[in-house]
């Protein structure tokens, strides 16, 4: 989950690093720090744990003067092994003060490797796994041997994830390797760069290299050198920087959050424009390299959090419009699943990068399935792991909290569903125009919902202020968005969430309800809503319903349901997501970084 940056070239390598790495800031933010080398050989080390611009004035004041930084690393952590204390923030030094040593990841057996290292007279100065690496390294860096030989020795001893960079503080040399975590490399015009993802860097550079499982990249005054432990390799192919990671949300709110729930229209329609054009003949479907429905027996979706939620979304196009089986499995208890052949298996996560559903991944059989990876990222290690990769066209996205991402997946996976439809002989003809017609009304539907609910989520904010917990129910397609809005209202409040089938809350969630519990119905139009909706009212329950259509009848309201697409009502999630946002800022919590959580969960 950590963010790593760095950065070697003329000068200012300090600044350059700090700020690619406020660009990172969202993979953790327990704490941060930089260590650069200055052109004498000696070293800038600054750690904080009060976030990546809190770095400004001791990375600008270390570069005044004749001073100058040639290489320099940064990190900013979510912490795993060890509390959040400035001692345990990265960078990481060895005993002597010339390595320094970035890390994201998890080292399994730190602990045998720490026994060993104190044994050899190693002074530890942190609790974090990553010590070991560092130190290890100091071992190998003998006369003769280079920073990257050196780290190409040592990952050998390490078992778990890693995607490192260390920094030899007397020559300025850099060198960075990846087991499981994500690392890529890249030239530009002002020197060369390390980042764990491309966004940290995409305004200085056009094309990034990802750096496979165990490669090695060492860059020193010499030039750039790829190798491997016993050999070398070639420098992996160049990726253009995506067109959409030059988006960024901006808007009338201070948080990104707010600004990215407020571009979720323009996020359909981007999605809308590039992906409708193949639906009609199956170009979307066969363009991706997958194979005819007809030849499918199941589907079956595998994720974590929003994304799973997205996956449940897109499942029912397959079910409720194909007829197909499908499941939906939580990655991290995948691996004891018995798989059919003839399986269609997608896979999403928004980074693409993480690490419960890459092992998810590993546990499949060798034959008779064919993965689809439905993410943000392209070049990810879920995209280039997967027989077939589609973009979800998001764009960055930086509050921890999903909400655009959501959005674009569903209706990325949405369209590529109608897409294997609409060439199979699954589908209802009427039934798949009806889809169609629908996604095209979703920007618009989404529109709505931000204008309509804007006033209201605020002022049902204000009235559950002091709300210990809150239920969310639905039926149906609704059901996946009830499981969403709980999530984000858990995420960003703090205050315990519930999301029940509604038919399930005579069998014990009524137990919960008391006078005036706050209890979210989401209406995809199922009549029997309305007996779920009396009885929370018989117990003085306080429904909020959304996705209804209200009509006035000689001055008296009433409620019509909603009818959907074979997704559900997507824009529902649009006053969820407003409410828990709402409901967070009355709370003085921080809507873009909500506590112990990161954007990118690369550990598992």
């Amino acid at each position: 989950m950590c963010g790593i940056t760095a950065y070697r070239g003329p000068t200012s390598a300090a600044s350059r690093a700090r700020s690619a790495l406020e660009r990172l800031e969202y993979r953790g933010y327990d704490s941060a720090g930089i260590a650069a080398r200055y052109v004498d050989g000696t070293a800038l080390h600054v750690r904080t744990l009060n976030g990546v611009a809190s770095l400004t004035d001791a990375v600008r004041s270390g570069e005044s003067g004749t001073d100058a930084t040639t290489s320099a690393i940064g990190h900013t952590r979510w912490a795993t092994h060890g509390g959040v204390s400035e001692r345990n923030a990265h960078p990481i030094e060895d005993c002597s003060g010339r390595l320094f040593l970035v890390h994201n990841g998890i080292i399994e057996n730190a602990d045998l490797l720490r026994a060993q290292l104190v044994a050899d007279g190693h002074r530890f100065a942190t609790d974090v796994d990553s010590e070991v690496i560092v130190h290890l390294l100091e071992q190998a860096l003998r006369p003769g041997v280079g920073l990257g030989d050196a780290l190409a020795d040592i990952v050998a001893r390490l078992e778990g994830s890693w995607a490192i960079v260390a920094l030899d503080s007397r020559s300025g040399s850099l060198a960075g390797t990846a087991h499981g975590s994500p690392l890529i490399f890249a030239e530009g015009e002002e020197g060369v760069y390390f980042a764990s993802d491309v966004g940290a860097i995409t305004p200085v550079v056009e094309t990034f290299r990802v750096l496979e499982d165990d490669d090695v990249v060492e860059v020193d005054a010499g030039g750039m050198r790829w190798h491997r432990a016993g050999g070398s390799c070639r420098p992996r192919g160049l990726w253009p920087v995506p067109q959409t990671a030059y988006l960024s949300s901006k808007g009338r709110h201070r948080d990104h959050m707010g600004n990215e729930i407020d571009e979720q229209p323009a996020v359909a329609r981007r999605v809308l424009e590039v992906l409708t054009p193949g639906i009609a003949d199956g170009a979307l479907w066969r363009g991706a390299g997958l194979p005819p429905l007809d030849e499918v027996d199941r589907v079956t979706v595998i994720g974590c959090g929003t994304s799973l939620h997205a996956g449940r979304a897109v499942a029912g196009v397959f079910s409720r419009l194909g007829g197909l089986p499908t499941r939906t499995l939580v990655a991290s208890e995948a691996a004891h699943e018995v798989w059919e052949p003839r399986t269609l298996v997608i896979a999403l996560s928004q980074s693409g990068e993480t690490a419960d559903v890459l092992r998810a991944l590993d546990g499949l059989p060798a034959r008779g399935r064919t993965v689809l990876a439905l993410t943000n990222n392209p070049s990810s290690t879920l995209a280039r792991r997967a027989d077939a990769t589609l973009d979800c066209l998001a764009g960055p996205e930086i509050g921890v909290a999903a909400t655009k991402t959501f959005v674009a997946q569903v209706l990325t996976g949405a369209c590529l569903a109608l897409s294997g439809l609409s060439v199979s002989s699954r589908a209802d003809a009427i039934a798949l125009d009806y889809d169609v017609r629908a996604l095209a009304a979703t920007p618009e539907a989404l529109s709505a919902a931000l204008d309509t609910w804007r006033g209201p989520a605020a002022e049902m904010a204000a009235e559950f202020v002091n709300a210990p917990g809150f239920l969310f129910i639905g039926r149906g397609s609704g059901l996946v968005y009830a499981a969403e809005g709980a999530l984000k209202l858990k995420e960003l409040s703090y205050r315990w969430t519930e999301h029940q089938p509604a038919g399930e809350l005579k069998h014990g969630p009524l137990a919960l309800v008391d006078v005036g519990t706050p209890v979210f119905v989401v209406d995809n139009g199922d009549s029997r809503l309305d007996v779920d909706v009396a009885e929370v009212l018989a117990r003085g329950g306080r429904v909020l319903r959304v996705g209804e259509r209200v009509l006035n009848v000689g001055g008296i309201p009433l409620h019509l349901p909603r009818t959907g697409p074979s997704w559900g009502p997507l824009e529902t999630v649009v006053p969820l997501q407003m409410f828990a946002r709402e409901l967070a800022l009355r709370l003085r919590r921080d809507v873009d970084k909500p506590r112990n959580l990161a954007k990118s969960v690369t550990v598992s």
